[in-house]
């Protein structure tokens, strides 16, 4: 079973830094797109990067452009976002998203759990 599992979360003060990972598991033939959204309370899910699959095209949300970081580790089937200079404005749920072909099914869309990103001080 395919399965997308998010990590780095937690509570930072406002200018802090925080990374965080989102691993693929189960029985892949390939992964291509990524992408990590997030959803604050009372608002919409928003797209915040995306990340082709060799890594050599990125995309971000103009709210973040310049202090978050999208990356991905295709040996370890793992996207990364390093988010830096957080503000309290990106205080929300993050979650992960894959187009993933698995060895035996269709390719579809998968989501991660989510992972609780707090900006307070």
């Amino acid at each position: 079973q395919v399965q997308l599992v998010e990590s780095g979360g937690g509570l930072v003060q406002p200018g802090g830094s925080l990374r965080l990972s989102c691993a693929a598991s189960g029985s892949i033939f390939s992964i291509t797109t990524m992408g990590w959204y997030r959803q604050a309370p009372g608002k919409q899910r928003e797209l915040v990067a995306t990340i082709s699959s060799d890594g050599s095209t990125t995309s971000y949300a103009d709210s973040v452009k310049g202090r978050f970081t999208i990356s991905r580790d295709n040996a370890k089937k793992t996207v990364y976002m390093q988010m830096n200079s957080l503000k309290p404005e990106d205080t929300a749920v993050y979650y992960c998203n894959a187009y993933i072909v698995p060895s035996a099914t269709p390719g579809r869309v998968y989501w991660g759990q989510g992972t609780q990103v707090t900006v307070s001080s």
